[in-house]
């Protein structure tokens, strides 16, 4: 298929046009470039650099490359920042978001993968996580992504839209050939944090809590290969050819993994101390997180090659070992 991958140049949207290419279907990229990166996407490739909000622009791209399906990743999605700035995540992750899914309705464009997250569970009351338990998101970031979901779902019924919520835990790692990988600004995610915190880029990494009701004291969560992620949003085409479809799944490993046991691994591939410290806990951080994802394991065939937090920490430490400097060495 054509497929128009919005928000194609971040960090898991590069990694889904790789896998969307491999696979054998035609990526077409749409990316502001706020916080993608032009080198993360082969030049060869069509890319946009557009707004997903630009009805019209968007409009021309669907019509002139044809699209027949919509992946989309061109969400903001730091927590804290939502809390502090909340409009900017509702005019974008919302409004925005809205903007999409109204040229696609005018012309005729009736597939969409769009990538949601565990936070519209908000705390939940138990573990692993499955897809049937309540949502009641804690911050905006969560709730926006969840707004999306219910619209999703009134314009399945109304319109015969064919849709996939991926529920995402944490991404993480990078491509196998570390041709692209993790390059946010500011970067937020533990696994580069304490690879940078191993190799003197920054400061000691910052522990927020030693004191959870887990085993070692630290935040459990389920790390998931970001290629693994990718690979499940193709397996799901063949479910959107039903008009109307309304689909939703978890996408993780179910491994439950501590702060401390990604600090462990990453010293472990690395063969590097990672100087920490340990700080108060975060206002609004779960104990664990980690997910139930047999749904898609038995509706999609969805296969996780990376089982194991060392599995997925190397494939990170050859992104980082190739360009150290991120997307600014290519």
């Amino acid at each position: 298929m054509n497929v128009l991958v919005v928000g194609g140049a971040g960090y898991i949207g590069s990694h889904c046009v790789r896998q969307l290419l491999i696979a054998g279907h035609r990526p077409v990229v749409l990316d502001n470039l706020v916080f993608g990166h032009r080198g993360a996407v082969a030049p060869e490739l069509p890319f946009y650099a557009a707004d997903l909000g630009d009805e019209k622009t968007v409009g021309d791209i669907l019509v002139r490359e044809k699209i027949e399906a919509v992946m989309h990743f061109a969400a903001f999605a730091y927590v804290g920042e939502s809390v502090t700035d909340p409009l900017k995540y509702y005019f974008n992750n919302v409004v925005a978001t809205l903007g999409l899914l109204r040229a696609m309705h005018v012309h005729g464009v009736k597939k969409f993968v769009f990538s949601s997250t565990c936070a519209t569970y908000g705390v939940p009351a138990g573990m692993p996580i499955v897809e049937t338990m309540p949502q009641a998101p804690i911050n905006p970031y969560g709730q926006t992504k969840l707004d999306i979901e219910n619209a999703l779902k009134a314009l399945a019924l109304a319109h015969g839209l064919s849709f996939a919520a991926f529920r995402y835990f944490n991404a993480a790692g990078a491509a196998e050939d570390a041709a692209i990988g993790e390059d946010h600004i500011p970067e937020s995610h533990l696994i580069p944090l304490a690879i940078q915190a191993a190799t003197g880029q920054r400061a000691a990494l910052q522990v927020f809590g030693n004191d959870y009701p887990t085993p070692d004291g630290t935040c459990l969560r389920d790390y998931v290969h970001v290629d693994d992620l990718s690979r499940a949003h193709i397996a799901v085409f063949k479910k959107l050819e039903k008009p109307g479809a309304a689909l939703f799944y978890n996408l993780g490993t179910g491994k439950p993994t501590s702060v401390l046991q990604v600090i462990r691994a990453v010293e472990n591939v690395t063969g590097l101390k990672v100087p920490h410290a340990f700080a108060p806990r975060r206002a609004g951080d779960p104990p664990a997180l980690y997910a139930n994802s047999s749904k898609a394991i038995e509706e999609l065939g969805w296969q996780i090659k990376f089982n194991e937090i060392e599995s997925i920490v190397a494939t990170a430490w050859r992104w980082h070992q190739k360009s150290p400097r991120g997307f600014a060495d290519r």
